[in-house]
């Protein structure tokens, strides 16, 4: 029988609602030069790809559910939904969501999802709205928790749980909190790294509620200098459709030039920046003189 959960994503639209006016607001009353803050067009961009998301996900949802299913009913293991029970269901969600996103950012094929997220020069509440509309390279992930007798249910609201918990984090309204909670949680500080295109900052911080993965697993760092948003290459665009889609229409083109099966699946499981190796220069034959020309030549 499915656990009887509640909606937290659902419960939790008035909140995004009021938190994000608040921001704005904010903004509009004290102005920061420093600050990324808003931008009409960037924002309307990234809440259209958020309602797009709802709309992907509800159909990435049916193939998903069916595999799911098929899992648990397979397996023999049992973890009942229990008031205990719960924080352990959350705790081993967040371990394998810092798995799939650091999975998302090194393997290129799973990043032309992930872009989308970061595809913004503002990091803002909208921002966090900004979500993809292919989810479905993020099922697999998860399957241990399934085959150890999680209920495809109870891992579906903790994943709501995580997801509501990172909307807050995406803010440059907050500066650093406490240093206990700063230790073991995602913070914006913390987030604003992840966000961040510049070198240091690259492909770190992946932690969803707890940032204790990153620490342990080598992909902390912490925030020193100030956050420059977006992407390497960044796109100019706001159709939504568009930043659905460039980096799989980027990966497209790039497997049409490609000239053998090795950079091909270098283009699509290597890392975003990745390209094969230029061919080695020829080394001089001994009949070559240093100045290039062949011995014997006029």
């Amino acid at each position: 029988m499915s656990p009887n959960l509640p909606d937290v994503v659902l419960w939790s639209i008035p909140a995004f609602v009021l938190l994000t006016v608040i921001e704005i607001v904010s903004y509009r009353l004290h102005p920061d030069e420093d600050s990324a803050g808003y931008e009409t067009k960037d924002a309307a961009t990234s809440i259209g790809m958020g309602l797009g998301s709802l709309g992907f996900d509800l159909l990435w949802k049916v193939p998903i559910v069916a595999i799911y299913t098929a899992v648990y009913e397979l397996t023999p293991l049992r973890v009942p939904v229990l008031w205990w029970t719960i924080p352990l269901m959350l705790l081993a969600q967040d371990f394998f969501y810092y798995w799939s996103h650091r999975g998302h950012h090194v393997i290129r094929i799973l990043w032309a999802c992930h872009v989308v997220h970061h595809s913004s020069r503002k990091f803002n509440l909208s921002t966090a709205l900004r979500q993809p509309w292919t989810s479905l390279s993020v099922w697999p992930f998860y399957l241990p928790l399934i085959a150890c007798g999680v209920h495809p249910a109870a891992l579906a609201f903790c994943s709501s749980v995580n997801l509501v918990y990172q909307f807050w984090i995406h803010t440059e309204r907050i500066g650093k909190l406490p240093r206990p909670f700063e230790f073991l949680f995602n913070t914006p500080s913390h987030h604003r790294v992840h966000h961040a295109s510049q070198g240091g900052y690259l492909d770190r911080n992946f932690g969803g509620i707890l940032i204790v993965w990153d620490r342990l697993f080598g992909s902390f760092v912490p925030e020193t200098t100030p956050c420059v948003f977006g992407l390497t290459k960044n796109i100019e665009t706001y159709n939504p459709l568009r930043v659905a889609t460039h980096e799989y229409a980027s990966i497209a083109r790039d497997l049409r030039a490609a000239e053998s099966w090795r950079e091909r699946a270098g283009r699509l499981f290597r890392g975003p920046g990745w390209s094969p190796a230029p061919p080695a220069a020829a080394e001089p034959s001994d009949t070559t003189r240093k100045d290039g020309v062949p011995e014997g030549a006029a």
